[in-house]
This record gives C-alpha cells, structure tokens and sequence, in this order.
C-alpha cells in the first residue's frame, strides 16, 4: 500500500548519523521522516557484529542532551590513557612514545568505546517515544527531485514524502550525493581495514594503543571486561591472504603486532575487513538539500573519529533548522544551507587532510622518516602545551562547538 505524506525534514539513511537526527529533530517538534534501506528486524538483532565505535566527550555531551547516553552509558567502556608508538613487525614498538592520560584534562574519560550495537538499540528506543518523528524502513529510494519550495522523494515500495529539506545521511556511496550531482574528490590508500575482536588474559586498564607500523596504523580499543577491538590497517594485497588464513593461523599474526602485555589472547568475534580510502564531498549543499556524515566526508580510521565528525555534522545542521524554524524561516533555504555548511567544511576538510598526512608519513619503513617520527613523538610528549592540543583536537573540544555538542538542548 502506497503512503503519501509531508513533512517538514526527510533523512534518508537510518544508521546512527541518520538517526540521530532524527531523534534531535524530533525532540525539537520537527516533523521528520526517515527513509532506512536496511530491515529494522535485521538492525535491531542484538548478536555482536564485531563494530564498535569510538564517542568523544563533545558526542557523549550531545547524547546526553538527547536522552540516548543514559542508555548506552553501562556498555559503555572509558578509555583513560592514549599511548601512541611507532615500530616494524620484526622489532616491536621502539621506545619513542606519546602519552595521553586524561587526568591532565580533568576526571572526563578521553573518550568511549561503544558496541554499535548498543548505540543502535538506544537509538531504536528513543524513535519510538518521538511524536514528530517516523522512521520508513526497509524502504529504498528510487528518485528525487526539487519542485519549487520543496523536495519530493519516491521509493521503490511506492511511497511519497514533500518535505521542505532533505538531509542525505546515506554513506559513502550517497544516492542522495548522486542524484544531486555533487562531485567529490579523494583517493584509495591502498590499505584495508581488518577488524576483530579479542580476549585477553590480563586487564586493560581503559589504555588505548596505536602503533604504527609499516603496512599503517594498528590500534588496540579496550572493551568492557576483558576484551578489545583490534583495527589493523595493511596494505590490500596482504590484508586479503591474512583475512583468507584459518583463524588460528590469524590469531597468530595479530598476536606479533599485538604484543604480550595484555597476556595470552584469542578472537572472540567476527573478522572483516574494508578498503580505506579518502572521499570528500566537493560541497555539502544543493538544492534543498544537505550532506552529513559519510555521504559529506569519509576518512582514514586512525584517529577513529568518524562516527565523531558525523555526530558534529548532526549538531551542526540541527541547530541551523531549529533555529531557523524559530525564527519562522525557510529552513530549506539556500542562505540557511550555507550557514551549516561554513560551520562544518572547513573543520572536515582540514581534519581529514591531517589524517592523511600522518598516515602518510608513518606507514612506510623509510629510514629517515622513521627516525623523524620517533623524534616527533618523543618530542610532542616533552612538550606540555603541544601536547595539550593535541589532547583537546583528540577529544573533540573547541570554542565553536554547536549547542548540542555543548551539551545544551534545544
């Protein structure tokens, strides 16, 4: 049965960037709908998929603000110390090394990890107690196009929605960034990401590690309980024959890049891996419409802020349409588009080319850049206000955070 409807924003994408957004417009009394390709039946499954994502302070403050982290917080695992090295696969970690502890920002964690899964259930909780949002799912969209004041969107069950603004939160392979002809720029690394989950015999205290090796960055992301998520970054070629080898044999290579300080390991989730690339949206506007998340900007997962940066699009894109609804304004209006995209374009673009950058200068085995490097980081961690900002960069923290990133409901 087709359903026809208005409203004042559609979303379409329902992952955790999608549906934040809606959940914040919502709160706010906008009527929103959400357009998922992806089964609510399958999404709402509680078996642990292996993803697990990093959340800075700024992004707790903000689901704090909108009533999810109450419900995430108890799965919640608070990272306290950042400890960054570099090394080979055949020597271990050197000795150069960068120290981040949270006691020198105050008693806030430096971040937390979170099970997607989790993150998806308070997510799924929260749209149902939200009058003025409604979620389409699984619904796929098949066309959209501007009529005047407004956007219309059709779906292949049959569906129509008018709505004054569509937000594309569609990832980054974006129909809605293609059907508005909105080009891009970027590259493949020539890296995969390989993830897992493993065990281990001794605690991790909430340390985070990131050791960059040849192949690219190997990070450590501790759990609840004894448990950590392992993002192992390798160039394509020799992440495709680990991925293909039995999972003892696996365990047994991650085991030389992980190290013994953690005690015996084993896997205890799901392995999969992904091409790394860099894919920037060449503008975050169109007509009536705006970009955020992965269909704005993707970026190498070093730093692991991805999911951070899309949350800050969501503050950002709906403190300009709350605000420009009160004012009794045209929130689809190009102006109000503009404001959001000078609020957070310029932070993207300089945020990913920084992750670029030093994914660049440590993942080889050139001598002389190794050396650099170690020299580098033995250096920034000598350096108290040097290392301060690249404390404050790490958890998210800036004069021009947006009211929610603040903490500060609408």
């Amino acid at each position: 049965m087709s359903v026809r409807e208005n409203c004042e924003v559609v979303v379409v994408g329902g992952g955790m960037v999608g549906l934040t957004l809606g959940v914040a417009l919502g709160r706010a009394g906008v009527e929103t709908i959400v357009i998922d390709a992806a089964n609510p039946v399958q999404a709402a499954g509680l078996a642990f998929d292996g993803r697990v994502s990093s959340l800075a302070p700024a992004s707790c403050r903000m689901l704090e603000a909108l009533g999810l982290w109450e419900l995430i917080e108890r799965d919640a695992q608070a990272v306290l110390d950042i400890v960054v090295g570099d090394g080979t696969v055949r020597d271990g970690a050197s000795s150069a090394m960068l120290h981040f502890d949270h006691r020198d920002l105050g008693p806030q964690p430096l971040a937390h990890m979170v099970e997607n899964r989790h993150f998806k259930a308070a997510l799924d909780y929260c749209v149902r107690q939200q009058v003025s949002l409604k979620v389409w799912a699984p619904s796929r969209l098949a066309s959209l196009r501007v009529d005047g004041g407004a956007v219309e969107l059709n779906t292949h069950e049959g569906h129509e929605v008018r709505a004054r603004l569509c937000i594309a939160a569609d990832g980054r392979d974006s129909q809605v960034r293609q059907a508005c002809h909105i080009p891009t720029h970027g590259w493949r690394y020539g890296q995969s990401g390989m993830v897992t989950t493993v065990e281990h015999e001794l605690p991790h205290r909430g340390v985070a590690h990131e050791l960059f090796l040849e192949g690219g960055p190997f990070a450590i992301l501790p759990m609840k309980g004894n448990r950590s998520s392992v993002v192992w970054s390798e160039s394509e070629t020799l992440a495709t024959s680990f991925m293909a080898l039995p999972d003892e044999e696996f365990a047994t290579e991650l085991g030389i890049r992980f190290g013994d300080h953690l005690g015996a390991l084993r896997l205890t989730g799901p392995r999969w891996s992904y091409p790394l690339s860099l894919c920037l949206a060449e503008t975050y506007v169109a007509d009536r419409v705006a970009l955020v998340g992965d269909a704005a900007h993707t970026v190498h997962p070093l730093a692991g802020q991805g999911l951070n940066l899309g949350l800050r699009d969501v503050a950002a894109v709906a403190e300009t349409i709350v605000d420009t609804r009160r004012l009794g304004l045209d929130i689809g209006a190009s102006d109000r588009l503009q404001r959001y995209q000078a609020l957070r374009r310029t932070d993207n673009v300089v945020f990913a080319l920084s992750l670029d950058a030093l994914n660049r200068l440590f993942s080889n085995d050139i001598a002389a850049l190794r050396a650099l490097r170690r020299f580098g980081l033995d250096l920034v961690d000598g350096l108290g206000p040097l290392k301060m900002m690249f404390m404050r960069q790490a958890v998210g923290e800036g004069a021009m955070l947006p009211r929610l990133m603040r903490g500060e409901p609408f």
